[in-house]
């Protein structure tokens, strides 16, 4: 049986996050208490060609989904999908479902809730904040899962990058007893083998981005609505906080909170309390999935983390009989980043300051093109299949995460 839930039945007593340096919030603290009174209440049930049962149960705060059915060995494997701006726990409900009937033994889904609607306004920073105690909230109530993912998608890339820097960790694997005395040249090497990263005390495993503008929407063709016009580009920075507030100050590079440099800007290196780039680093892979046409919403270069002349020419580009709208696959070492980085002659302007501090770890670039495609003026949500009936061309974009997905 495929549940979608927030299993008010595993969820556990207030909890203590100290050792993670969060204290939960009361209306968080009374969501968790309204979840255990309202129990499971069903609001759909569909049949598959299993003749199983897909329940979907709203408690308000996220959906986990999972197959109830797998009962000898639980999933040990935690997805956390996070929604763009404007967006809900439903956005990514499709794809929750794709990965839950074919990978139904090895992970459990959990939509994230804490930023909807309007509460994406209120800043990157903020809403990783929200996320981060989310993660904790629901790492607690599966206590069988070892593993830890996400998938995000537009600004949710973005909190989702806060957020692991809020949830990174140094856990120690063995006790001090253990070196190897003897031999004063290795204690240092085994000292590092005492500890390993993770993420809310789980092992990182993917971290994937779905048009996420992580270069921000500042400059030439990253927001493509635009359509590139110098005087719309110039106004758009000073005027996005009045739509989008401060996460538009956030995406436009504007915010400047207590005479620091743009938040965009600090998340592309360690700081001294969040370490963003130790805890991208911690996991075993980064994808980022990219509209290379059609996205209004958030351009090839930001959502790809490339240099203009870095992107993929279109005689490269091709067609994939199992994956029709993935054009375009690249897959590098550490080594091919770092001698990019090293060969580029280029002023350090914001935009190739945030390639250089993300590409200190390497990323998978995965480029999508709904340009034959009648849904292609919807690309920015087609590319997760937001809802099916409008974004079905994404569907392949989907099996294509699943396939490569590392468990």
């Amino acid at each position: 049986m495929f549940l979608i839930t927030s299993n008010p039945q595993l969820t556990p007593p207030i909890l203590n996050s100290s050792s993670l340096g969060f204290r939960f919030s009361p209306p968080l603290i009374r969501r968790m208490e309204f979840v255990r009174k309202l129990g499971r209440k069903c609001c759909v049930v569909q049949s598959t060609k299993q003749n199983r049962k897909l329940e979907v149960v709203d408690v308000g705060s996220g959906e986990d989904v999972f197959d109830d059915g797998v009962k000898a060995v639980p999933p040990d494997h935690l997805l956390i999908m996070v929604n763009g701006i404007i967006g809900s726990a439903a956005d990514w409900r499709y794809a929750a479902k794709q990965f839950v009937k074919r990978l139904s033994d090895k992970v459990i889904v959990h939509c994230s809730d804490c930023n909807s609607a309007t509460l994406t306004f209120d800043g990157v920073d903020r809403m990783g904040e929200r996320l981060a105690e989310e993660v904790v909230t629901v790492a607690k109530r599966w206590p069988e899962v070892s593993k830890i993912s996400f998938i995000a998608h537009s600004l949710g890339g973005l909190v989702a990058r806060y957020a692991i820097g809020r949830l990174y960790q140094n856990i120690p694997v063995c006790q001090s007893s253990n070196l190897n005395r003897n031999n004063e040249n290795d204690s240092e090497q085994s000292l590092e083998q005492l500890f390993e990263a993770r993420i809310a005390g789980l092992q990182p495993i993917n971290f994937i981005t779905v048009a996420t503008p992580h270069l921000g929407s500042r400059g030439h063709r990253q927001l493509p609505i635009l359509c590139g016009l110098p005087f719309l580009e110039r106004r758009a920075p000073q005027t996005a906080h009045w739509i989008v507030g401060r996460s538009g100050k956030h995406l436009f590079l504007t915010d400047n909170d207590n005479g620091g440099r743009p938040l965009l800007l600090q998340m592309v290196n360690d700081s001294e309390n969040i370490k963003f780039i130790s805890a991208l680093g911690s996991f075993k892979r980064r994808v980022a999935y990219a509209n290379a046409t059609y996205d209004q919403v958030v351009g090839w270069r930001t959502s790809s983390i490339r240099r203009q002349h870095e992107l993929p020419k279109s005689n490269l580009l091709v067609k994939d009989d199992k994956y029709p709208h993935i054009v375009y696959v690249e897959r590098e070492s550490s080594d091919a980043f770092q001698n990019g980085i090293s060969s580029v002659d280029t002023p350090p302007n914001l935009e190739e300051e945030m390639i250089r501090g993300l590409t200190q770890v390497p990323w998978e670039r995965v480029d999508v093109s709904f340009q034959k495609s009648t849904q292609r003026y919807v690309a920015h949500t087609t590319i997760q299949v937001k809802n099916y009936w409008l974004n079905s061309d994404g569907a392949d974009v989907v099996l294509h995460m699943i396939d490569n997905f590392l468990l």
